[in-house]
C-alpha cells in the first residue's frame, strides 16, 4: 500500500476547509446556544441566591421573634421560657433545612440542564458535521462509520 503525497495534502486541505466553513457558518450559532444556556444557568443561580437571602431574612425575622419572646417568657413561669426556645431552635433548623433543599434543588437542576446542553450541542455538532462532510465529498459513507469518526474528532477536540 503506497500513500501519494498529493492525496495527503489534498485530504489536508479538504479537511481544513470542512473545518474553516464549520466554523463559519455554525461556531457562531453553537456559541449563542451556549451562551442562552449559561445565562439560563446564572438566572437559576441567582434565583436560588434569592431564595437563600428570603431564607435568612426568615431567619433574622424568626431571631428578632424569639427575642421578643424571651423577654415576655422572662415574665412567664419557666416552663414557658423553655416551651420558646424549643420553638425557637425548631423554627431556626426548618429555615437551615429549607434553604439547604432549595439550594440542593437548584444545584441539580442547574447541572441537569447543563448536562442537557452539552448533550444537544454535541448531537447537534455530529449531525451538521456528517451532513457537511457528505455533501463536500459528494458520496456517502457508512453513516456508523461517519458519525464513529465525527465523535472521536469531537472527543480530541474537547467539545
Amino acid at each position: 500500500m503506497e500513500i501519494k503525497i498529493s492525496t495527503l495534502i489534498m485530504n489536508w486541505i479538504n479537511f481544513g476547509i470542512i473545518i474553516l466553513i464549520l466554523r463559519h457558518f455554525f461556531w457562531n450559532k453553537i456559541k449563542g446556544i451556549i451562551e442562552e444556556r449559561q445565562n439560563l444557568i446564572d438566572q437559576k443561580i441567582s434565583k436560588a441566591d434569592e431564595d437563600a437571602e428570603k431564607a435568612r431574612m426568615y431567619l433574622v425575622k424568626n431571631e428578632q421573634i424569639l427575642q421578643s419572646a424571651k423577654e415576655e417568657g422572662k415574665k412567664i413561669t419557666e416552663g414557658q421560657r423553655e416551651k420558646g426556645d424549643k420553638l425557637y431552635a425548631e423554627i431556626v433548623q426548618n429555615a437551615k433545612t429549607e434553604a439547604n433543599s432549595l439550594k440542593e434543588r437548584a444545584s441539580l437542576e442547574i447541572e441537569r440542564e447543563k448536562e442537557k446542553a452539552e448533550y444537544e450541542i454535541k448531537k447537534q455538532a455530529v449531525d451538521l458535521a456528517i451532513e457537511l462532510s457528505v455533501k463536500a465529498l459528494g458520496q456517502q459513507i457508512d453513516e456508523d462509520t461517519h458519525r464513529k469518526l465525527i465523535g472521536d474528532f469531537i472527543a480530541k477536540v474537547g467539545m
